[in-house]
């Protein structure tokens, strides 16, 4: 994994189904031992701790804000770790820096997809996955494959999505904790959800709950630690909202209760989560019939939108644009409307 490798792997195009997923199939054996470089490196522990405060102030950024403001920052960081892999490091430190490499590589990704970029955020994805496998970190690299299954559900490829996360469970079955379990189980049902198949939803729902019961502070890695249960609430709340999009009777009420534990549990510093649980609120009034309180949480939205930079944020935005639409008659809803026309116009 020098530079040319890593030229390679983002040379491709996206990819789905066997196309993609046979492929992976090699991150559950050990790494292949790669011809070692011919120039000796330099880097001590000292300076690989400080590249990896670097990749955790660049996560702890995308976490806030979203969107891909430093992007370039974020790459240039890559392209010196990539730099450094040329050369013949201990190793010791060539390990912890393929371990850096999937860290930046995995950020890149998120900051790509957030903004539409969505073959580059595959690509980095797969960067990610390489790194993090020749790095012998299962963890993260099952966290990477939770990322790629997100972005297939984004994209209505729920079966390839499946697919990704038992790959994440059977690599990582042995060494994964509570925290990573949870998010696997919530891949899985967010999976569920798009296919319609409730039940199953549910039983994988209860999964990611029991297993974030055993969390404990301090036993897993600083990058999961976001996966809290707010964020679970979160998750299952816009899930619910899914299926609620199909039968509003049946689970608007239950994604709005989920997306208020969520919202009662992190405030706005959150920054893209925040935004993206007052949209779905919003939704869930609309489905409900409630439009005095759709008008209040759509403007809440609108408010928590405009202090991101996600295009996530703003597409979720306009998906919520339509329930405007339907109820145009009254002057609030035309209000909020505007509104949100004015933000995505800019």
């Amino acid at each position: 994994m020098d530079r040319r490798a890593v030229s390679r792997v983002l040379a491709g195009a996206a990819l789905t189904g066997a196309a993609l997923l046979d492929p992976l199939e090699g991150w559950l054996q050990p790494p292949a031992e790669a011809e070692r470089p011919r120039r000796r490196g330099r880097l001590g522990i000292r300076e690989i701790e400080e590249l990896e405060s670097t990749a955790r102030a660049f996560r702890a950024w995308d976490h806030k804000y979203g969107g891909g403001l430093r992007r370039k920052a974020v790459l240039g960081q890559l392209s010196e770790v990539a730099a450094h892999l040329d050369e013949h490091q201990a190793p010791q430190v060539e390990q912890r820096l393929y371990q850096v490499m999937a860290q930046l590589a995995g950020i890149a990704a998120t900051m790509a997809w957030d903004t539409g970029l969505q073959r580059r955020a595959q690509q980095y994805y797969l960067l990610a996955l390489r790194t993090s496998h020749a790095g012998g970190d299962m963890v993260f690299g099952a966290n990477v494959l939770a990322g790629m299954a997100r972005q297939m559900l984004y994209g209505d490829q729920p079966q390839d999505a499946l697919e990704l996360v038992r790959l994440a469970q059977d690599g990582a079955r042995q060494v994964a904790g509570p925290r990573l379990r949870a998010l696997l189980h919530t891949r899985e049902a967010w999976a569920y959800a798009a296919m319609g198949r409730a039940a199953a939803f549910q039983r994988a729902t209860a999964q990611a709950a029991e297993s974030l019961a055993d969390t404990e502070k301090g036993e897993e890695p600083y990058w999961i630690a976001y996966f809290d249960q707010a964020e679970l609430a979160g998750t299952t709340g816009g899930r619910l909202l899914e299926l609620a999009r199909q039968n509003p009777k049946r689970h608007a009420e239950a994604a709005a209760t989920e997306i208020r534990r969520a919202l009662a549990r992190r405030g706005p510093e959150a920054g893209r989560s925040h935004a993206l649980d007052r949209i779905g609120l919003a939704q869930c009034h609309f489905l409900l019939g409630d439009l005095t309180g759709a008008v209040e949480e759509t403007h809440r939205a609108v408010d928590a939108a405009r202090a991101t930079r996600s295009s996530r944020v703003r597409a979720q935005l306009g998906e919520l644009y339509p329930y405007t639409v339907g109820n145009s008659a009254a002057r609030p809803v035309r209000e909020a409307r505007d509104r949100i026309r004015d933000l995505l116009s800019t």
